[in-house]
């Protein structure tokens, strides 16, 4: 099988990985943060906008790849204060739109700057 890699134009990109890579009919997306396309970090302090514009990344690459949020099957969510979580569930359900795609979330220490709090990947597959 064919292997593309994605990368939209519009959102950060870093030459030693991809921000999803197509295989088939299914698209592994890289996890997002709340990185401006400079690499700067939007929002913080404030995870729920943290977890909008890693949600915002998200959108992007999926519609580089030809899909939307119906067809992610799956989400890993990394956070870094669990109290947290009742916010993320708030954004998600307002990007999911009553879609309900398999989830895990994992509480870690810390990201990989101090100043992120949540990370978001996901897998889909088109339909």
């Amino acid at each position: 099988m064919t292997k593309q890699i994605i990368n939209p134009p519009n959102i950060m990109h870093n030459p030693a990985r991809s921000q999803a890579v197509k295989v088939g009919n299914m698209v592994f997306i890289s996890g997002q943060v709340a990185w401006d396309k400079d690499v700067k970090v939007v929002a913080v302090g404030d995870v729920r906008a943290q977890a909008e514009k890693a949600y915002e990344n998200l959108s992007e690459i999926l519609k580089a790849a030809g899909a939307s949020f119906k067809d992610v099957v799956k989400i890993t969510t990394f956070v870094v204060n669990p109290d947290d979580l009742p916010k993320l569930r708030g954004v998600r359900e307002r990007f999911f739109a009553g879609h309900v795609p398999a989830s895990t979330t994992v509480c870690i220490k810390q990201m990989v700057q101090p100043e992120l709090l949540v990370e978001i990947e996901a897998i889909a597959v088109i339909d």
